[in-house]
């Protein structure tokens, strides 16, 4: 039983113990992690009815402490819901299990045969806000990888990620994996996050999801390596070859489907030639679906718009809300987006290849995209059943955060008495 009243003891405990399960996920028959896998899948669809009432009390307790409708959004659990977490976990499951995968090998003049293959990386810490989900995510990636997973969800999902860490907990354990390969911190006391950030013996990466302030606080504090997930402050930029319908399909998606994630789009740059030629009906579409539509210039003169404040470009809403602002061609908006963006998913709207070519080659973002919603910035549409998180970092792991980049490397050495001169 962990002492709740003794938040270092309680986590080292968790750290100790997560420390001896990975050791056993790293050498755990892949069939066995498929089969835990789908085990918690099942559990998990026969919970339904537990979860959400779990959900029901998250739910309750983040309007009383006045939730955006965006960030209760994030955090609400329905049916529908939970069936595209199952179909998640079992897309995870059968993905081809990466632990010991050949990477490269080649032989030597020395007579050596080098092997690098996969490993997993051992123990990773996961702090994360709001949206439950995240704990069947990260838990079925990481058991995937063969490491070990500490969860700290945030304060306003605890009884929902309390149902569902106890259907992973019931998978591993059904097929013999040790329990405390998926540990949740039992407390909201944010004490444990701070502890989590100096864990060095036990945990080997600490991956925060969640807003700039949980993000900010990590990077600032953490002595253990750091997955940096930033805001997503995405951009579209609609350039003067852009296809008017399309552009209007596309931004209202980027916007409205979900404007709570981290894929929303929060800024539209126009390029002045295709608002001279066609105006900008896309940014009408956006006011009539009710979204606040902080616009710069002759955006203005739309109805339905306001002006827009310096510090509206830059930010991330997570809201009903959009920036807007015209540029100067495929450069402007290049200009605009290395100011003002955060490496995570930027887009550009054209039929010009060349235009395409420029702003794929000139901007860094984990993510570019072309002709698609910046909604699509996601594991699971990427074909990796589920994410970790979008790394908007350059070292190790960047873009959605998979199985494959929850391992590391080593190289296997093998020769037939070989010395060196």
């Amino acid at each position: 039983m962990k002492d709740l009243d003794n938040i270092p003891a309680m986590m080292a405990e968790i750290g100790e113990r997560a420390r001896a399960a990975a050791s056993l996920l790293a050498v755990a028959d892949p069939d066995v992690k498929v089969a835990a896998l789908q085990a918690a899948a099942d559990r998990i669809e026969t919970s339904v009815s537990t979860i959400l009432d779990a959900n029901a009390r998250d739910m309750e307790y983040g309007r009383d402490k006045g939730l955006s409708a965006a960030m209760l959004d994030r955090l609400e659990l329905t049916p529908g819901r939970i069936e595209g977490v199952v179909a998640g976990l079992r897309s995870v499951a059968v993905q081809v299990d990466p632990v010991g995968e050949v990477i490269a090998e080649w032989d030597r003049p020395t007579g050596l045969h080098i092997r690098r293959v996969r490993t997993p990386l051992g123990v990773i810490g996961v702090i994360y806000e709001s949206r439950p989900n995240v704990t069947v995510d990260a838990g079925a990636l990481c058991v995937k990888a063969g490491n070990a997973v500490i969860l700290r969800g945030g304060s306003e999902s605890f009884h929902s990620s309390g149902a569902l860490h106890a259907c992973l907990v019931e998978g591993l354990t059904s097929q013999g994996l040790p329990a405390d390969a998926i540990q949740l911190v039992p407390t909201r006391d944010r004490a444990a996050v701070s502890e989590m950030l100096g864990m060095t013996e036990t945990i080997d990466v600490i991956v925060p999801r969640g807003g700039k302030g949980l993000v900010g606080l990590v990077q600032r504090e953490a002595r253990v390596p750091v997955f940096a997930h930033l805001e997503g402050i995405c951009h579209i930029y609609v350039d003067a070859a852009a296809d008017v319908e399309m552009a209007r399909q596309v931004i209202l998606n980027a916007k409205t489907r979900r404007p709570g994630i981290c894929g929303a789009v929060e800024c539209v740059l126009v390029d002045r030639a295709f608002f001279d030629r066609n105006g900008a009906p896309f940014l009408d579409d956006l006011v009539r679906a009710g979204v606040e539509v902080r616009a710069e210039g002759d955006l203005t003169a739309i109805d339905g718009t306001v002006p827009a404040a310096p510090e509206d470009f830059g930010r991330e809403f997570l809201d009903m809300i959009v920036a807007a602002r015209i540029v100067d061609g495929v450069e402007g908006a290049i200009a605009h987006i290395r100011r003002y963006g955060s490496n995570h998913t930027d887009c550009i709207l054209t039929e010009d290849a060349a235009a395409v070519a420029t702003f794929f080659a000139r901007i860094d973002s984990a993510i570019l995209m072309h002709n698609a919603s910046t909604q699509f910035a996601d594991g699971g549409e990427f074909g990796m059943g589920a994410e970790i998180g979008i790394a908007t970092g350059k070292m190790h792991a960047r873009g959605p955060v998979g199985v494959e980049q929850l391992t590391s490397f080593k190289y296997l050495v093998e020769g037939n008495g070989a010395v060196r001169a």
